[in-house]
This record gives C-alpha cells, sequence and structure tokens, in this order.
C-alpha cells in the first residue's frame, strides 16, 4: 500500500512563493507518473503539473502554471515537490499530490486524474491580493 502525505500549504500575498512537499510511504518503485493536481472551492479538479520517470522524467505541467511552477522528484528521498513562485489569488486551491503505475507516450493521459491510482489527503494554499 501506498501512502502519500503533502505538507507545505499555507496563506502567501499575491507574488509570493510556497514550496509544496509530498512524502511518499509503502512500494512506489512501480510508480511512475507522479503529478500535482488542484482543486478550488465550486470548481473541479484540476491538472498542475507531473513527472514521468519511465520516460525519462519528461516534465508536463498546465499553461496556467508554466513558467511559474517548477515540479520535481527526489527518488532517493522518495519525495515529490512543486515550487509556487509569482502566485496570484486564481492559484488558491486545495493542491493533491498523485502518483500512479501507468506508462504511457501520452501526455494527455498524465493530465487526467483517472490516470493516477494514489492520492494525499491534500495542502491549503491561499493567495489573498
Amino acid at each position: 500500500q501506498v501512502q502519500l502525505a503533502e505538507s507545505g500549504g499555507g496563506s502567501v500575498q499575491a507574488g509570493g512563493s510556497l514550496t509544496l512537499s509530498c512524502a511518499a510511504s509503502g512500494s512506489t518503485s512501480s510508480l511512475y507518473g507522479w503529478g500535482w493536481f488542484r482543486q478550488a472551492p465550486g470548481k473541479e479538479r484540476e491538472f498542475v503539473a507531473t513527472v514521468v520517470l519511465w520516460s525519462g522524467g519528461k516534465l508536463y505541467s498546465s499553461d496556467v502554471v508554466k513558467g511559474r511552477f517548477t515540479i520535481s522528484r527526489d527518488n532517493a528521498k522518495n519525495t515529490l515537490s512543486l515550487q509556487m513562485n509569482n502566485l496570484n489569488p486564481e492559484d488558491t486551491a486545495v493542491y493533491y499530490c498523485a502518483a500512479g503505475s501507468g506508462m504511457s507516450p501520452s501526455e494527455d493521459y498524465y493530465r487526467r486524474g483517472g490516470s493516477y491510482d494514489y492520492w494525499g489527503l491534500g495542502t491549503q494554499v491561499t493567495v489573498s491580493s
């Protein structure tokens, strides 16, 4: 069984930065897709970014966060991070870490929440103007 635990959320002002971390435990060696999703109040969950380990560490991110957010995976520490810079109020959401065993050459595959097998409980990020 795999468990994912997010940390690092909090409240910041617009233009600020936060780094989210996701600590993984259990048998993670066969998990190849590691991603971040978010869900704002009253909105559907949306893809933020992912790193695909089996394809040499390809990184995908949504257009909304591209250039501001950076995803990274530390295999030695078994952690996933999301460095978030230049935050704005529209980034306010609960952020979820996810991991999946699927192997696909399709970027769209990793943008779908249904492609991930394990999820953390989430961490709240609030950005004030």
